[in-house]
């Protein structure tokens, strides 16, 4: 099969395509997928500069997004059958490889039925944004419709479906964003008040659109500096869920002053960890999702897509944050 084989870890640069032999099932619970698009995420430039931080095989195939055609399936299979049109969202890791290839080999917990309404591109695009984005909205904060929700990099690929879905679940959405046609694009999706964080402190304007008070949750996709200043922007009591470690640097007295909640989320520990429970949720949540879908409630934006052998062109644009949703390769 061709596949984008990382040769070493660096730049962009060294993404390149080669032959790998195609996988072939070797637990009763696999599927094998004719690989139709992947989607690409910030997290598999990060694989790309640091392979070590992450259990991945070698010869390292990135990509954890993907949306296909089920080739074959395991005896153990039950829901999934081949000519079957697939999502899934399963990182790199010790035997599997990642999805810019023609085949990938999913464990079953992790697919779902791809959504009619949506073409192969815009599913492979869907399922860490949006698995991302529902683990920290429902399952860590438990988001309800009284809530005003802060989203950090609204035009983003995780940012533009949390949005959806606060405003799906009842909540007020405020978003930042860094221009005029990212600001557009978030109130779009859903954002009842954009601030472009370069022309205004977005703490002062949270406070103001708040009355004060500042919001019952915080969604940070950004880290650093940005994380820091956040907590002055939620209320007493109120929640903060971050993408990114903070740094040694984090000043925690703000936070534990005012009694907030500080939440994880990274979506990847499950399949690194082997915890099958949380596999098969997320599996529910592509589901769910697919049917939020297909009723027309919720939609993933392709800014642009890429064959498969420019994939170094298309991590390049990723990393340059220029980017509204998300970044695809079309693959076969």
């Amino acid at each position: 099969m061709k596949a984008i084989v990382m040769t070493a870890p660096g730049g962009p640069e060294v993404l390149k395509l080669q032959d790998l032999p195609n996988p072939v099932l070797n637990q009763d619970t696999d599927i094998l997928v004719r690989v139709k698009a992947a989607g690409i995420n910030p997290v598999d430039t990060k694989m790309r500069a640091k392979p070590t931080v992450y259990p991945a095989p070698l010869p390292p195939v990135l990509g954890c997004d993907g949306a296909g055609v089920v080739e074959a399936v395991g005896k153990a299979v039950k829901d999934f059958k081949p000519g079957d049109q697939v999502f899934y969202c399963q990182a790199p890791h010790h035997d599997r490889l990642g999805n810019y290839a023609q085949y990938a080999l999913v464990d079953q917990r992790l697919v779902a039925k791809k959504p009619k309404r949506l073409s192969f591109a815009e599913a492979a695009a869907a399922p860490l944004v949006l698995i991302t984005a529902w683990e920290a909205l429902h399952d860590r904060v438990d988001i309800k419709s009284w809530h005003k929700l802060l989203v950090h990099a609204g035009a983003g690929g995780v940012g533009h479906v949390a949005i959806q879905l606060a405003r799906i679940a009842g909540a007020e959405v405020c978003a930042t964003v860094g221009s005029a046609d990212k600001a557009e694009f978030a109130r779009s999706c859903g954002a009842n008040r954009t601030i472009n964080y370069k022309d205004e402190n977005f703490v002062t304007a949270v406070l103001d659109w708040t009355g004060g008070q500042g919001v019952d949750i915080a969604f940070d996709t950004v880290g650093g500096k940005t994380l820091a200043e956040t907590f002055s922007a939620v209320r007493y009591y109120g929640d903060v869920v971050t993408l990114l470690a903070p740094g040694p640097e984090m000043d925690w007295n703000v936070p534990r002053v005012r009694n907030q909640r500080v939440s994880f989320e990274l979506m990847l520990i499950p399949v690194f960890a082997g915890l099958s429970e949380a596999m098969t949720h997320q599996g529910e949540i592509l589901r769910r999702g697919a049917e939020l879908f297909e009723a027309g409630e919720l939609r993933v934006h392709v800014d642009k897509t890429f064959p498969l052998e420019r994939a170094a062109e298309a991590h390049a644009l990723v990393a340059s944050g220029k980017t509204m949703g998300k970044v695809v390769l079309n693959v076969d």
